[in-house]
């Protein structure tokens, strides 16, 4: 009888480290948000479809970064990694990003980029 409470404590221990191996961070959200693709530079004021040529070439030349306006928010997020490449193909226009959004750093790891509607 003792050993099985020993082995069932044990199992607890190991499910209850296994757990917090797969937690995400409370830091950390996985989903999806809406808004206009503009540079770091310009936020606000380039969420617009006139800014396009102007947030790509404050990416390309002048070491800004893309990014993400929600107006309903008023919020900008940087998006980065590998997807957030295409962020320059919907400069200026409104998108739905997925990813995983680092609330601390305000910047998402972006798995896609499609354009809203």
């Amino acid at each position: 009888m003792e050993k099985l409470v020993v082995s069932a404590m044990a199992l607890a221990v190991v499910v209850g480290l296994a757990s917090l191996a797969f937690a995400v961070p409370s830091h950390m959200e996985t989903g999806a948000w809406s808004g206009w693709v503009t540079d770091t530079a310009c936020a606000e004021k380039g969420a617009s479809a006139s800014h396009a040529d102007c947030a790509v070439k404050c990416v390309k030349e002048k070491g800004a970064k893309w990014a993400l306006y929600d107006p309903a928010t008023k919020s900008v997020v940087v998006l980065e990694g590998d997807a957030a490449k295409d962020a320059e193909k919907f400069a200026g226009k409104e998108v739905t990003v997925k990813g995983t959004l680092n609330k601390q750093t305000k910047t998402v790891a972006v798995t896609s980029i499609a354009a809203k509607g």
